[in-house]
């Protein structure tokens, strides 16, 4: 006994010695900017704290259209500091870490924005720092995203840290690993990265930092103890912070395995760093393990479902479409029409638009800045953005001036794929109705909306356009047949007050005794199924949610609802349902098309008053790290209970599309958050993915699914939100949403396809124009993620979304002489052959694994 209580004694002080010896390292800067927080005399604190702590290092996470406002206000202290960033090497005091201009979550906004968000970000830094280079990617909240390896590493980027230890009110990464990983993107890319440890907790008694915050001695003595050899903290203080160094020298440190509890104290030695210094002086640069970082990996909660939220959500999505569609359809202008490059437009679109990808937007949109909430700037960025592109679009949509007798149309598709759609035009003033024919001449099909205007199915070469031809036809003629209306798509009130539609892939019934809910809907053709679960104690359809101050859970499937055929075929059905929800009317249009496989549906909910929508907050109190916004089964959701055995959850992500591993959705409390995020689309499938239903949503917002819980998509949430705030009602709820039933895995039945189309309408112009196709794909599944002019060439970017590691086709609709396959930072990777086919058609052969990005520039192709 003796002799063992000896050893151990022994054992103790040698550890503690040892351990006492070992220096920890530290990350420490500013993070913040000209719309977050910057006061005019933070340059100039950053110069003198430099010059004042000769071993101070700091990271810098600023944004970088600050330096614009800073040259211009204060020029001595910028010329000061851009002395600081001279020396970029693994030795230098200073290392800019987050480039992106809007400082973005990343994982809320498209891939494209993502790309757009480093270009413009490191454009704008090398104008006021020429010899910056970005070797880490860094930041202060959880802005990370899975396909971020890729995306970097065609930056030039060499490292990336997933930390974020002092702000996690907004979420924080999963704690996995040691000293560093290798994180592995969805298609395959490698970043050595510094994760959250698997070690590092989250502080006990916090709801917004991790025990690496401060270099805590619990947390560095952990390390240790689990074979880190080189353990780093971090704090990005918030630009305005007039602390300098947050340890400062001396602080208290004990040493020794009984202190390994202290996260209140930081642990002496440590040592500052850049992330450069730290992985290139410090570490063995190799990667104790693969890290095959899916979404779910960052555990992040916003206030999904308060109105300002989607707000933002919505303007945002909206304007990304818009603007890789004016960027295409400019692209077209060019090579076609000699339409000059609208590049300065372009620039400032992007800019308002990265702007209002802020993280601030999205996390705190209440609060104020000269007066105005970070939402109403949303409002105003995404409304520049608008501006900007529905002027470049119209001016590039370039038509001929149409025939009094025969007026073409002219319809354009901006996304990869052919398309055979039903587009809407105005007709000229006194027409009823149209003939409509192709360039052939041959007919096609028509029919009167609702809304006066003329429906026909549209075929649209990819990346092109079609023109048809209108003639008038007389009033008797307006109205198609009643057995064509038979033969299309149609529906009928049955007598039980039922309403009844069928298109050729489908078969639908609305139950208006039951608030409108979807009672049956079944898909037609070789993969017939009826999608409805008649068995769930739940609709498809329903709207649900708990208003907490009227008695708890109410459903819209209490009050009977009013049906409505709107449009009835045969080529668009169109069915208004109005409902109440806890008393409060609301409108659902269904539109569903002859052979269009998405269900669209419009909701408006007419609120009149706040009512207060989630979890109670009495059912919470005492609990500091419970959220009442936390678990979205509470807030009003839209439900789709389907017959699907062994249900597994599929969903997207910006250039990744993941399988859920979580078990369910559900969660209260800080310390166990979920992603249940979903970007654009989320797929329910059963167990051996023969049929899923997909849901696809106009914003970013989130989704619920469980053991026992079907499908659903939050639709409102109002109540004490984010540092206190009153996520309240103020106005009608408007949402648009689709369902797309399925046979076959996500990737089979094409759902990424149907998500671009979803967000790429085809579009319409009066007036004629000869046909052209900018580019076809031999292959399906991939995509053309955006088209751009620089200079005489153009830059074609494609994205593999569902293939695996494949051979594509890429066949021009233009002369080319010269192809490279460039990075995202411009250098060539390699040059691409030109050959010819069978049929003698060009083509350029690329190759791209799974979820991975293509950017093929053709040379001189506008000269």
């Amino acid at each position: 006994m003796y002799t063992r209580r000896l050893y151990y004694l022994i054992t103790l002080f040698l550890t503690s010695h040892l351990w006492a010896q070992k220096p920890a390292y530290f990350i420490d800067g500013y993070h913040g900017g000209i719309y977050g927080h910057i006061p005019p005399w933070q340059t100039k604190f950053m110069v003198d704290k430099l010059k004042e702590f000769p071993d101070w290092k700091i990271n810098l996470e600023l944004e970088p259209e600050s330096w614009d406002t800073i040259a211009l206000k204060y020029p001595a202290d910028y010329e000061a500091f851009k002395t600081c960033l001279v020396d970029q090497s693994a030795n230098g005091r200073v290392e800019y870490i987050n480039p992106a201009y809007g400082q973005s979550y990343l994982y809320n906004i498209s891939g494209e924005s993502i790309i757009r968000q480093f270009y413009y970000g490191m454009r704008k830094l090398r104008q006021h720092f020429p010899g910056i280079i970005f070797s880490t990617y860094s930041s202060e909240e959880p802005c990370f995203t899975s396909a971020l390896p890729q995306i970097l590493r065609s930056y030039g980027f060499q490292y990336a840290s997933l930390k974020n230890p002092n702000t996690c009110w907004g979420g924080y990464t999963r704690a996995y690993g040691g000293e560093l990983v290798d994180w592995i993107g969805p298609d395959g890319t490698r970043l050595l990265t510094v994760p959250r440890y698997a070690v590092e907790s989250l502080k006990p008694h916090s709801t917004w930092e991790t025990i690496a915050a401060n270099n805590s001695v619990g947390y560095v003595l952990s390390a240790f103890d689990a074979g880190i050899s080189h353990p780093v903290g971090m704090c990005l203080q918030d630009a305005g912070w007039a602390n300098g160094p947050w340890i400062k020298p001396g602080a208290a440190y004990r040493s020794g395995p009984t202190d390994m509890q202290d996260v209140t104290h930081s642990y002496q030695p440590t040592i500052y760093e850049t992330w450069r210094g730290y992985i290139g002086n410090h570490t063995n640069h190799k990667a104790g393990e693969d890290w095959y970082f899916t979404q779910e990996d960052v555990l992040t909660s916003l206030v999904w479902g308060g109105q300002i939220l989607q707000q933002v959500a919505r303007e945002v999505r909206t304007a990304e479409n818009r603007i890789v569609t004016a960027e295409k359809l400019a692209s077209m202008a060019a090579l076609y029409k000699a339409a000059p490059w609208p590049g300065a437009s372009f620039d400032e679109a992007w800019r308002t638009l990265l702007l209002s990808q802020h993280h601030d937007c999205w996390i705190v949109p209440y609060n104020r800045r000269q007066g105005l909430t970070w939402a109403d700037y949303v409002d105003q960025w995404t409304g520049n953005t608008m501006s900007r592109c529905d002027s470049i679009i119209d001016q590039s949509m370039v038509t001929t001036e149409p025939s009094a007798s025969m007026p073409g149309i002219t319809v354009f598709n901006t996304t990869a794929t052919e398309r055979d759609e039903c587009v809407e035009i105005e007709l000229p003033a006194g027409w009823v109705g149209a003939t409509i024919t192709d360039k052939d001449n041959h007919p096609v099909s028509g029919q009167r909306t609702a809304t006066k205007k003329w429906l026909f199915r549209a075929h649209v070469p990819p990346l092109g356009y079609a023109v048809y031809h209108l003639r008038p036809v007389a009033p008797s003629q307006a109205v198609a047949p009643a057995t064509a209306r038979a033969q299309g798509a149609h529906a009928t009130h049955e007598n039980n007050g039922a309403c009844r539609i069928e298109t050729d892939l489908y078969s639908l019934i609305l139950d208006p005794a039951k608030g409108g809910v979807i009672t049956r809907l079944a898909t037609k053709g070789l993969n017939a199924k009826v999608f409805t679960d008649a068995k769930s104690l739940r609709h498809f359809n329903e709207l649900r949610g708990n208003f907490y101050l009227e008695g708890g859970f109410h459903s819209s499937t209490e009050t009977p609802a009013q049906l409505e055929i709107v449009e009835n075929g045969p080529l668009r059905v169109r069915v208004k349902v109005r409902g109440k929800i806890a008393g409060t009317p609301f409108t659902q249009l269904l539109t569903l098309a002859q052979g269009e496989p998405r269900i669209d549906v419009h909701l408006q909910i007419d609120w009149a008053a706040d009512h207060k929508i989630g979890e109670s907050p009495d059912s919470i109190k005492g609990y500091p790290l419970k959220k009442e916004f936390y678990n979205d089964s509470f807030k009003l959701q839209a439900l789709f209970p389907v017959a699907l055995r062994g249900q597994k959850i599929y969903k997207n992500a910006p250039f990744d599309v993941l399988k859920s591993r979580l078990p369910d959705t559900f969660f209260d409390s800080w310390d166990s958050i979920k992603n249940v995020v979903i970007l654009n689309w989320v797929d329910v499938a059963n167990n051996d993915d023969t049929y899923g239903l997909a849901v696809f949503t106009d914003e970013t917002t989130s989704y619920d699914h469980g053991p026992g819980y079907p499908l659903a998509l939050t639709v409102q949430y109002s109540g004490p939100g984010l540092f206190g705030r009153d996520y309240s009602i103020t106005g009608p709820t408007t949402m648009d949403y689709a369902i797309l039933p399925h046979a076959g895995r996500w990737d089979q039945a094409g759902i990424w396809t149907a998500g671009t189309r979803y967000n790429e309408p085809l579009l319409v112009k009066v007036g004629g124009a000869e046909s052209h196709s900018l580019l076809r794909l031999a292959n399906s599944g991939w995509e053309v993620s955006s088209v751009t002019v620089s200079g005489a060439d153009l830059l074609v970017r494609l994205f593999n979304a569902q293939g695996k590691d494949s051979l594509q086709r890429i066949y021009p609709g233009f002369p080319v002489k010269a192809a490279d396959l460039v990075a995202l930072d411009g250098h060539i990777i390699q040059s691409l052959d030109i050959k010819q086919d069978g049929r003698d058609q060009m083509y350029t052969p690329i190759t791209a694994p799974r979820f991975g990005i293509r950017t093929i520039k053709f040379k001189d192709v506008l000269k």
